[in-house]
């Protein structure tokens, strides 16, 4: 058992907070809405009156924020996480940012004589809870071995992949061909949709073919109740939060002297969505969407 804060409880955030508690961790939490804590203290987690008060609580802290400027707001500041006395913690970023924003917050976190590493993973709330996410860290071999018995609680697997940066870059990586399956989904079904076969049926068939990937297989019968405009009953990654990525991605490219053209074409699809009301969707949502009828 080791005490463990973690600082942003988002869908995600509150599902490896439960996976922590669940395999014995003593865990502490803090939330700028401190409502989504309730649930977390039922469960035995502790509630920090500010993130300064969780990173004095605990000897490793968790942080999954929206941004670059939720992690500004999270750890600077006078009430924020380094704003006291730090020395030999551990702290872990598991935010989906660019890797230049990594990079400065190790130099935050390590001025303060702490040690940090960046762990964005892949995976959503099921594979939380489960302890099966992907984990992909950028840092020191120090700072992972460190970090490694708690991310091995939470992940299925967990690479170190580079130093501070490695992570993040990888994490966009691994984020785009599944924004851009959803879109290309979604025009494939309209291709065949005027042949009125079952939902759960064809769902299956495209599971089976090649082009395939594992979400598919996995969300399966979300996906078929989404084609049928019924509740997928599962949200677990919504599209304004895919919007956030990809425009992650499509800034980190640019930065880079290049384009990524399927990711700006998806993210302009993405963005048609959330207007017309779609944003808090889950993604497996995003092929009925598109297959309904829109201007061109």
């Amino acid at each position: 058992m080791m005490k463990v804060g973690v600082a942003g409880l988002g869908r995600m955030g509150r599902a490896i907070v439960k996976r922590l508690l669940d395999v014995g961790h003593d865990v502490t939490v803090w939330n700028r809405s401190p409502g989504k804590a309730d649930a977390l203290m039922a469960a035995r987690a502790t509630l920090a009156s500010s993130p300064n008060d969780l990173a004095q609580q605990v000897d490793v802290v968790l942080t999954i924020l929206t941004d670059a400027a939720a992690i500004t707001d999270v750890y600077d500041g006078p009430s924020g996480l380094l704003a006291g006395d730090v020395s030999g913690k551990l702290f872990i970023d598991m935010s989906t940012v660019r890797p230049d924003d990594e990079i400065a917050l190790a130099g935050k976190v390590t001025a303060g004589n702490a040690a940090f590493l960046e762990c964005p993973v892949g995976g959503t709330v099921g594979p939380a809870l489960n302890g099966k996410l992907l984990g992909l860290a950028g840092g020191d071999p120090d700072a992972f071995a460190r970090a490694k018995p708690i991310l091995d609680q939470l992940c299925r697997r967990v690479d170190l992949v580079g130093p501070v940066g490695a992570g993040a870059s990888m994490k966009l990586a691994i984020n785009l061909p599944l924004a851009v399956f959803w879109q290309s989904f979604g025009e494939a079904f309209a291709l065949c949709r005027h042949l009125d076969l079952d939902r759960d049926f064809l769902v299956e068939l495209f599971a089976e073919t090649s082009g395939a990937p594992n979400v598919l297989r996995a969300r399966g019968g979300a996906v078929a109740l989404a084609l049928q405009s019924k509740d997928p009953q599962s949200a677990t990654f919504d599209c304004d939060s895919m919007r956030k990525d990809l425009r992650t991605m499509v800034a980190e490219a640019r930065s880079r002297g290049f384009g990524l053209p399927l990711a700006e074409k998806t993210l302009a699809v993405f963005d048609q969505a959330s207007r017309e009301g779609w944003g808090n969707r889950d993604c497996v949502e995003l092929p009925a969407f598109w297959s309904a009828p829109h201007p061109s």
